[in-house]
């Protein structure tokens, strides 16, 4: 089995919801998780320096695990897409943020297999460049950045549900199956 990079987001960390089931899948069927937070918050996150800075922060971490983790990320973390295009490493993207040039840039350059998770209300979210992007997308209608949806808080449940299921058959596509 293999390791997994998880890189969060700018508000909340690799232990939030999406981000701990999506590590959970690939514990369960075996893989190491390493779960990266952030040294310090950054600032001016839709400039091109952010790419950088996030770099940075992953390269050595990928470096330290080896080998050729899967890579998964939310929103600030998906400025990490040149590195798996770099190294050609399978990822996970929630809530990429397919409004940034170099984000989007970078996915057009992945050689190897991505999953791509958004919601037609997130302002960051460009539904006609994920299916441009890649033939592996979760596009749940009316969540937002969180991928929260309107309505009961169980509805918004129900759609990490669907996130997770996206996942699992995303890794077990990679032949990663428990």
């Amino acid at each position: 089995m293999t390791d997994v990079v998880v890189i969060p987001g700018a508000r909340f960390g690799p232990g939030a919801p999406l981000l701990m089931h999506a590590g959970d899948v690939a514990e369960r069927r075996g893989a190491t998780v390493h779960r990266h937070s952030w040294s310090r918050q950054p600032s001016a996150l839709d400039q091109p320096g952010i790419e950088h800075w996030v770099c940075g922060e992953i390269v050595p971490l990928i470096d330290h695990v080896g080998g050729r983790p899967l890579l998964i990320g939310k929103s600030l973390g998906t400025n990490a897409a040149a590195i798996a295009a770099e190294r050609s490493l399978s990822a996970v993207w929630i809530t990429p943020l397919l409004t940034l040039p170099w984000v989007v840039d970078a996915l057009s350059r992945a050689t190897a297999p991505f999953l791509l998770v958004g919601g037609t209300a997130d302002a960051l979210w460009d539904g006609d460049a994920a299916r441009r992007l890649s033939a592996r997308v979760l596009e749940v209608e009316g969540a937002d950045h969180g991928m929260y949806v309107p309505g009961p808080l169980t509805d918004s449940v129900a759609v990490l549900g669907r996130v997770v299921t996206a996942v699992e058959e995303f890794v077990d596509g990679l032949g990663w199956s428990s």
